[in-house]
Formats: C-alpha cells, sequence, structure tokens
C-alpha cells in the first residue's frame, strides 16, 4: 500500500527522482568534471559500491510508492553502464511511473537508441555546449568535435524519443557569443535547446559569479533575432522557463538557477551511483539508502525513512546564493548527477 505523498518544510512535494548509474564519464568538460581533478589517477567508485539495476528498480518502486512519478537517469555518462537498457525495462515495469528520461553527452548513443527505446526509455536530453570544434573541444577537455554529438541528435530524433533536448552551459567569456548560433540551429527542427547558466555545482570547477551569463541577458539577445513569447510551465516545479518563438518555429528553454532561483518548487531528489539519496542539486552529502537496502530493510521500512528525509528537507540553495550567503561545501555534479 502507497504511503502519503510526504512534503517538505516548505510544502514541496516529491516528484521527481534522478538517478545517477556511474560517477564515470569519456569526456572532462571544465564546468563538471575538469581533467585537472579527474584525471588518470582519479579514483572512482569499485564496482561492488554502485547499486545494481535490481537495487534501482527496488528503490524506484519505493520512490514512486511516495509520489515520484519521473524518472531521469544520470551519470557521470550514463550509456557508460553496461547493458543500461535492462535498466530502463525494469524502470517501465514500476507502477506509477509516467516518464523515463535520460541525459548523456550523445557519444554512446547512436548504438544505444533503438534499444533504450525499445525497454521503454521516453525522452533523451544531449549536451552540446557550441557548435565550433574548437570551442567543444576545449570545453569537453577531450578535443571531442561536434559531428558526433549532431550524429546522436539526428539518430535520437529518428529513433522516436520526443522532445529531444539539448543543454548548452553558457559561460561568459568562452562559449556566450554563440548563443544565437545554437538557437538558430535548432529553431524549426523539433530539438528543444535548452541555456543554462553556469552553476556552481561542486567546489572543483573554479565558479566566479562574473562566469555567469544571466537568463534575461540569453532571452533577450534571442528575443532581439526571433520574436519568443513566454510560455507556460508542462508541470508545476519544471526547472526551465520556456519561450516560445513567435513564428511557431518551435520553443527554447533557460535555466536560471544563479540569477533566478526556483527553489520555491523543486520537487527534485537525486540519487547517487553509491545509493545516497541527495535532496538538492548542491548538497554536501547523502544520506545513505544503499546500507537500508543492504541490510535487509523491508520496503515499508526503507519508505519511512525516505519520507523522513524528505518532510525534514529545508533546501534553498540557490535563494541563499542569492542572498549572498557564505559559500558551503557542495559534492560533485558528476557524483550526485545533474
Amino acid at each position: 500500500m502507497a504511503k502519503a505523498a510526504p512534503t517538505d518544510t516548505r510544502g514541496r512535494h516529491l516528484r521527481d527522482l534522478r538517478i545517477s548509474v556511474t560517477d564515470r564519464c569519456n569526456l572532462r568538460c571544465s564546468y563538471c568534471m575538469p581533467a585537472d581533478v579527474f584525471g588518470p589517477d582519479y579514483r572512482f567508485l569499485p564496482r561492488a559500491e554502485i547499486l545494481t539495476y535490481e537495487e534501482l528498480a527496488r528503490l524506484a518502486r519505493i520512490f514512486a510508492g511516495l509520489g515520484v512519478v519521473k524518472l531521469r537517469i544520470t551519470g557521470g555518462e550514463p550509456l557508460l553502464r553496461r547493458d543500461l537498457p535492462q535498466l530502463i525495462a525494469q524502470l517501465r515495469a514500476v507502477p506509477g511511473i509516467e516518464d523515463i528520461a535520460l541525459t548523456t553527452n550523445g557519444l554512446l548513443l547512436p548504438a544505444m537508441a533503438r534499444e533504450l527505446k525499445a525497454a521503454g526509455l521516453n525522452r533523451v536530453t544531449i549536451s552540446l555546449d557550441s557548435l565550433s570544434d574548437a570551442t567543444f573541444g576545449r570545453m569537453n577537455g577531450k578535443g571531442v568535435g561536434v559531428a558526433p554529438v549532431l550524429k546522436a541528435v539526428d539518430v535520437a530524433m529518428q529513433t522516436g524519443f520526443a522532445p529531444v533536448k539539448i543543454n548548452m552551459v553558457v559561460q561568459r567569456g568562452v562559449n556566450d557569443t554563440e548563443i544565437e548560433a545554437m538557437a538558430e540551429r535548432w529553431r524549426g527542427t523539433g530539438v528543444i535547446a535548452r541555456f543554462i547558466e553556469y552553476m556552481d555545482v561542486g567546489t572543483t570547477n573554479g565558479w566566479r559569479m562574473t562566469d555567469v551569463t544571466p537568463a534575461r541577458e540569453i532571452v533577450a539577445r534571442i528575443h532581439a533575432r526571433w520574436p519568443l513569447v513566454n510560455a507556460d510551465p508542462n508541470y508545476p516545479g519544471e526547472v526551465a522557463g520556456r519561450w516560445r518563438y513567435a513564428d511557431g518555429q518551435g520553443e527554447i528553454g533557460v535555466i536560471s538557477s544563479v540569477t533566478n532561483t526556483f527553489c520555491g518548487d523543486c520537487t527534485r531528489a537525486r540519487l547517487s551511483a553509491r545509493g545516497e539519496l541527495f535532496t538538492c542539486l548542491f548538497a554536501a552529502a547523502g544520506h545513505d539508502l544503499r546500507a537500508l537496502v543492504r541490510n535487509g530493510q523491508d520496503d515499508a521500512a526503507i519508505a519511512d525513512a525516505i519520507a523522513a528525509l524528505w518532510q525534514a528537507r529545508d533546501d534553498r540553495y540557490s535563494e541563499l546564493r542569492a542572498a549572498n550567503a557564505a559559500p558551503v561545501p557542495k559534492a560533485e555534479m558528476s557524483y550526485l548527477g545533474g
């Protein structure tokens, strides 16, 4: 029997769960896994510490009983996890789950797209920070060009994932001159370009406020070329602000957690590959669910523990940052999932 859906100290429901399946990645993007930190000697999680697919599916069922309806598979790079479609199939069988999405850099997607779709994956979001091979190569830390990612987008569209979204992390002085070019590339294609303010996730990316290109500037620049009309959220707590092109050529999204915080209606929890529950993207530490799973606790006990953690939740990091509160230590995004 499902428990009553918990709310936190600010009245926010638990609706979205982001599941990290690995802390490894085949790129070294400067804002997430900078190569000088995540080098050849970096110690990633050993296999025994990572939740199995059966453990993840069990936790997903428990979270669904608490009100979760949307799942997003993240990493690291989730497609590095072996036999990922098997997990998607198990998650698709969970009663109450309405939507399963995947965030990926796209490099491995063409070889796996059909199998992922057949397993029940609904949507994909692909990271692409530049249309310039030189800029993109510098940002991803591996010199990878744009062509493999564009191929992944094409394959995702052909496979029937809908909608396909592109995530561009905008950094002042790095790729902010390409905002209009990115918008133009996906206008009228059915792909939704999403522009993300450079965030201070973790502590290794050297974030500074001066590196942020504000959402209002992003919208204004695109609007100057192709008039935009504000669109309502698809659902309560949606991350991206939505803007439609006035001429009907699709829409863009803008994620503004630095300059226009949206903590007040955040419905997202994150499960690390190690089985730790993070109640905020900017949290310093998680809560160990793996121990409960592996120490013989039944579903009801684990559900009670999760509900208690959510009910005590008071996270509002972005609001505190905006109020110039002192910085705090934070877990790395590659560890807890974006």
